[in-house]
């Protein structure tokens, strides 16, 4: 079994990693590592969340940076800011026993002027939201001139939330690169652009494999009834799962805030977090989900990035997504580092047959679970 250090990973990260529990390197961890560290290289990467990819990019990303030089010199972009925030905080954990490398999360939703004055320290590494970062940079309080790697991490993500044009500019800002490497759970139409306008020709393209995108360790479930039952038949879920914790996903903003008042109403500890709420009344919500207040969390696609909650055990669809990327980015909240989970989708007999598609598709196989009263 290969180990980190096999890797070519430094003593003093691995000690770190150890400590953080992160001894065998995972599948993405093996392809990716070797050739970021062997040198100047563009890669595409196609890596699932929960897959171990921040420490795939991570880890050569803080092999590179040179802790003696007062600049900016590695750029991670990240879809949203539980995102951002996670990333800096992991990597910050990678080097507990190594060179002192300063590492700034930057975002929206923040107050701007205490992040510009966060950068006049100096900083090796930035983890930015897109917007947040070019608004910083019009404002001259971020140096990118001696930036040699950009990370997109969930790219696919980004171009979904809006970020096309932002992450163009930013590509187009930092000129004296020599990495560039963009991970996305999916390889859509508009990320094929931003990889043939930015990308080296000869970019590295590690695929993991149609079986191997979809975690292992889930699952997948489904049970058939009318929209009239749906609600009991949650409940009837959640009563089987005693005191497991997970998230609920609906559609629409209106349809997670009914459901969760639903849920409240019969006694249990859930809360919605959906786009119309100011970023101080999410970060409650979070807070009180990751510190185990609060039981479940009942989501729209949108709201649910970035977030990275560990020990869940199970992902419910109360109401299909749009297409099958958002259901693997959904199911993909469950059975992290290892875990096993469940992703259970509430349907009606037309929608069942969404799910055939998903099996096609995903190369995944559900099971039908039985109405139980």
């Amino acid at each position: 079994m290969k180990k980190f250090e096999g890797l070519g990973i430094s003593t003093g990260i691995v000690k770190g990693l150890t400590e953080l529990n992160i001894v065998t390197p995972t599948d993405i961890q093996k392809k990716v590592i070797p050739i970021l560290l062997a040198g100047k290289t563009d890669i595409v990467a196609q890596a699932q969340t929960g897959t171990g990819k921040t420490a795939a990019y991570g880890l050569p990303l803080l092999k590179q940076i040179d802790p003696k030089l007062e600049s900016v010199q590695g750029l991670i972009l990240c879809p949203t800011r539980e995102l951002a925030k996670q990333v800096a905080k992991q990597l910050f954990k990678f080097i507990k026993y190594s060179d002192k490398i300063f590492i700034e999360a930057v975002y929206g939703g923040e107050k701007i002027d205490r992040q510009i004055s966060a950068l006049q320290r100096p900083t090796h590494i930035i983890v930015a939201t897109p917007g947040r970062l070019i608004d910083l940079v019009n404002k001259k309080a971020v140096d990118l001139r001696k930036v040699k790697t950009v990370v997109l991490d969930e790219a696919d993500e980004m171009l979904s939330m809006g970020f096309k044009k932002e992450l163009d500019e930013i590509l187009s800002f930092v000129h004296s690169i020599d990495n560039k490497w963009l991970f996305s759970a999916t390889i859509p139409h508009g990320i094929q652009q931003i990889i043939s306008k930015h990308m080296s020709k000869d970019a590295v393209k590690i695929e993991v494999k149609k079986a191997d995108v979809v975690n292992k360790n889930i699952s997948h479930q489904y049970l058939v009834c009318d929209e009239s039952e749906k609600l009991e038949a949650l409940l009837l879920f959640l009563k089987s799962q005693h005191k497991n914790r997970g998230v609920v996903f609906c559609k629409t903003k209106a349809a997670t805030q009914k459901l969760a008042k639903q849920l409240i109403a019969k006694n249990i500890a859930a809360d919605a977090i959906h786009g119309d709420l100011l970023q101080k009344e999410r970060d409650k919500v979070m807070r009180a989900f990751k510190n185990e207040t609060l039981r479940i969390l009942v989501a729209t696609d949108v709201s649910a990035r970035g977030i990275d909650v560990s020990g869940l055990t199970f992902v419910a669809h109360y109401q299909l997504p749009e297409n099958d990327e958002y259901y693997t980015h959904r199911s993909g909240r469950t059975a992290r580092a290892g875990k096993e989970g469940v992703s259970i989708s509430f349907v009606n007999n037309a929608e069942a047959k969404t799910l055939k598609n998903y099996e096609r598709n995903l190369g995944i196989s559900f099971t039908k679970i039985k109405k139980t009263r």
